[in-house]
């Protein structure tokens, strides 16, 4: 039988429905710890609750806790798998955040709920049930860190939250799962090809996050300047296209060496220097601007933090936003 190790940090999978007023609030006990016995002829579990926090709440120290947590409790007794019980606000943030920094070979699985525990359609056990099957998978290893619901299985990388409610929200935009947890098997479809891995001890850089809109102006990203931050991720228009009236404010961040990474606010797609005219993301390219391949933004931010603690060269941080492409032989 496997040994899974199993951290609770919150999230509506922890919450309870007031009956009276329809709020949901974290409760004082997790709720899943009442159902380690369901789990008895299914594996061996470890339970830890580093902390107890809705996903709002969660920022990149957390996330490092995670990271030295797993890599301390792996080191001190052998597990065959790990399960993190998380909120979905900011799920796939922790799980990419993982997916960069843990180099560890057993199935790292992040799940949670869109429905707290009592309410009707509860999906938090399910998913949990789920999520330690498929930490339980051989063919789990190996793979990156895997984010388990509603009886899909994808890529960290990729997955991403799409509705505000609905428990199928989590989907991989291009891509799709890479597997499917069925009621007797768990199915994978394929292995992410390309993976990086970054050893870091702490984090310590402010990077911002902006969005680009019809008219947006350069005092935007003045501000970005004047607060210091280490760098800014821009979901930029179409293909990586941004107003011409932002481009005082970029030559500032630039002059200042101030890291910029473009990806693209479209839900699929890529940002690339396609378009020349002012603002084109040709320009946006020529003055510094790196793009990246086919992150979001909350994505490209966690990359980018995690980026700076490496280095702060321009070039150096261009081609670690660049994915290996293929080259057609002769």
């Amino acid at each position: 039988m496997k040994n899974i190790l199993v951290l609770h940090t919150g999230g509506t999978i922890s919450m309870q429905e007031d009956t009276q007023s329809g709020a949901v609030a974290p409760s004082l006990d997790h709720p899943l710890m009442d159902f380690t016995e369901a789990f008895k002829n299914l594996a061996h579990i470890t339970t830890k609750q580093p902390f107890h926090l809705p996903s709002p709440h969660i920022r990149p120290a957390e996330m490092l806790t995670l990271k030295n947590l797993i890599e301390a409790e792996c080191k001190q007794q052998s597990f065959n798998g790990v399960v993190i019980t998380h909120g979905t606000d900011t799920l796939e943030e922790t799980a990419y955040f993982l997916d960069l920094t843990l180099n560890i070979h057993i199935p790292i699985v992040i799940t949670g709920a869109m429905r707290s525990s009592n309410e009707i359609g509860s999906d938090g056990l399910y998913n949990f049930i789920s999520a330690v099957r498929v930490a339980c998978c051989n063919e789990a290893k190996d793979k990156g860190v895997l984010v388990v619901l509603n009886d899909e299985i994808h890529a960290a990388k990729n997955v991403t939250k799409t509705h505000a409610s609905n428990v199928s929200t989590f989907q991989s935009p291009q891509f799709g799962p890479i597997g499917l947890v069925t009621k007797r098997e768990i199915l994978f479809h394929y292995k992410p090809l390309y993976r990086e891995k970054y050893d870091i001890e702490q984090i310590s850089k402010r990077v911002a996050l902006l969005k680009a809109y019809a008219g947006m102006e350069a005092d935007v990203l003045d501000a970005i300047d004047d607060k210091k931050y280490d760098g800014v991720v821009i979901e930029a228009l179409g293909q990586g296209n941004l107003p011409p009236c932002c481009l005082p404010g970029l030559k500032r961040l630039r002059k200042a060496n101030i890291p910029i990474i473009v990806v693209s606010r479209c839900f699929k797609g890529v940002a690339q220097d396609v378009y020349d005219y002012q603002g084109g993301g040709k320009q946006l390219k020529e003055m510094g601007v790196i793009f990246s391949n086919g992150l979001n933004g909350q994505k490209a931010r966690i990359k980018l933090l995690i980026a700076l603690t490496k280095t702060t060269n321009q070039n150096k941080l261009s081609q670690i936003f660049q994915d290996p492409v293929c080259e057609n032989e002769d």
